[in-house]
C-alpha cells in the first residue's frame, strides 16, 4: 500500500477506536486492528499531522497559480510559480496535490487541417529552415501560420507570426475568411514592431503564401520567404504548438458567441498571458518578453552564447 494510502488508513483506524473506546478496551482494538497504542494516544493529542497542514497550505498556494493561468497551468508549471515565490516542495508533490484536488488542465479541440497547396510557387520557394528551430538572436527567423477558432456566426480565422528566438508572439490578425489579407495583416503587425533585416519568414505550402502578394510584401520588407515541404508537418511544428497551447489553455472547447468576442479573447491570450506571462519550457520556465529581457541584458554585459538553454533570468 502506499505510503499516503496507509496513513489514510491508519487516521481511519484511530477515529474508529476513538468512536468506540467507551465501548471496548483501547489496547485490545489497537492488537486486533494492527496499530501501536503509542500511536493512537499521539494522535490523540495531534490528529492532523504537520505533513497535512503543510499539504493545505501548498494547496492554497497551487488554487492561486492555476487561478492566475486561467487554467492553463499544469503542476510542471506550477511548480515553477511556487519556486519563484520561495517554496522549496518537490514537483511530485505538486502533482500529487493537483491529481487529489482534481485540479487539472482542460484539452482543448483537435487543429483542422488543410490540404497542401498544389500551386507552382511552393516549388519555387526553398526551405531554408529545415526544422532549425534554435536561433541565438531575434529575427533571425519568424514562423507563419493560419488556425481556425468556432464561433456561432462561423468559422475566425486567425494567422500568427513568431520569432524563433524567444517564442513570442510578434503579430497576429483574425479575419472571417482565409484570404492573403489576412496573413498579410499579421506580417505588418510583426514588421511595424521589429523591423527585420533579411529576417526569413517561413510557413506551410498554403496557398496565401504561395501568392504573388506575399512575396512582394517579403520583398519589400526585407524578408526571405521559405516554406515547408509538402505534407510534413514538422517543418512548421513550433506554430503548430502554439495553437495547441491556445486551444488547450485557453479556448477549451469552447464556441464563442460571436467573432468579436474571440478575438478579444485571443488579443487578451496573447497580448497579457502567453507573451508577458506563460512561463514556456524551452526557454527554461521564463516567458517570452522576461527571455528576450534577459537576453538583451546579456548581450550588453557579456557575448551572447549560441542556443536558448543558455540563457536564465537574472535574479
Amino acid at each position: 500500500m502506499p505510503k499516503k494510502d496507509r496513513e489514510v488508513s491508519v487516521r481511519g483506524i484511530y477515529q474508529f477506536i476513538k468512536t468506540n473506546h467507551d465501548k471496548h478496551h483501547v489496547r485490545t482494538m489497537c492488537r486486533l486492528l494492527d496499530v501501536s497504542p503509542s500511536g493512537y494516544y499521539a494522535w490523540l493529542k495531534k490528529p492532523v499531522s504537520d505533513h497535512d497542514n503543510e499539504d493545505k497550505r501548498l494547496l492554497r498556494l497551487i488554487r492561486a497559480s492555476f487561478a492566475a493561468s486561467q487554467g492553463a497551468y499544469g503542476a510542471p508549471r506550477v511548480f515553477l510559480d511556487l519556486r519563484e515565490a520561495g517554496e522549496t516542495c518537490s514537483k511530485h508533490r505538486v502533482a500529487r496535490l493537483m491529481q487529489e484536488n482534481n485540479i487539472r488542465v482542460q484539452g482543448g479541440y483537435r487543429t483542422r487541417r488543410y490540404a497542401a497547396s498544389t500551386s507552382k510557387p511552393a516549388e519555387l520557394i526553398p526551405n531554408l529552415v529545415n526544422r532549425n528551430f534554435d536561433v541565438s538572436k531575434p529575427n533571425r527567423i519568424w514562423v507563419t501560420d493560419i488556425t481556425y477558432i468556432r464561433t456561432w456566426e462561423g468559422w475566425l480565422y486567425l494567422a500568427i507570426v513568431m520569432d524563433l528566438f524567444s517564442r513570442k508572439i510578434i503579430g497576429w490578425a483574425t479575419r472571417q475568411t482565409m484570404h492573403r489579407e489576412l496573413v498579410l495583416d499579421a506580417a505588418m503587425m510583426a514588421v511595424k514592431k521589429r523591423r527585420p533585416q533579411e529576417t526569413i519568414m517561413h510557413s506551410d505550402q498554403g496557398s496565401q503564401y504561395g501568392s504573388d502578394d506575399w512575396r512582394r510584401f517579403c520583398l519589400s520588407n526585407s524578408l526571405k520567404p521559405s516554406m515547408s515541404r509538402r505534407g510534413n508537418c514538422w517543418d512548421n511544428a513550433v506554430a503548430e504548438s502554439f495553437f495547441s497551447s491556445l486551444k488547450k489553455e485557453r479556448i477549451k472547447k469552447r464556441i464563442y458567441k460571436n467573432r468579436d468576442l474571440a478575438t478579444n479573447d485571443i488579443s487578451d491570450y496573447i497580448e497579457l498571458f502567453y507573451n508577458p506571462i506563460r512561463r514556456h519550457q524551452h526557454l527554461g520556465g521564463v516567458s517570452p518578453e522576461e527571455f528576450e529581457a534577459v537576453a538583451k541584458q546579456c548581450s550588453i554585459v557579456c557575448p551572447l552564447k549560441t542556443g536558448n538553454s543558455n540563457l536564465t533570468p537574472v535574479s
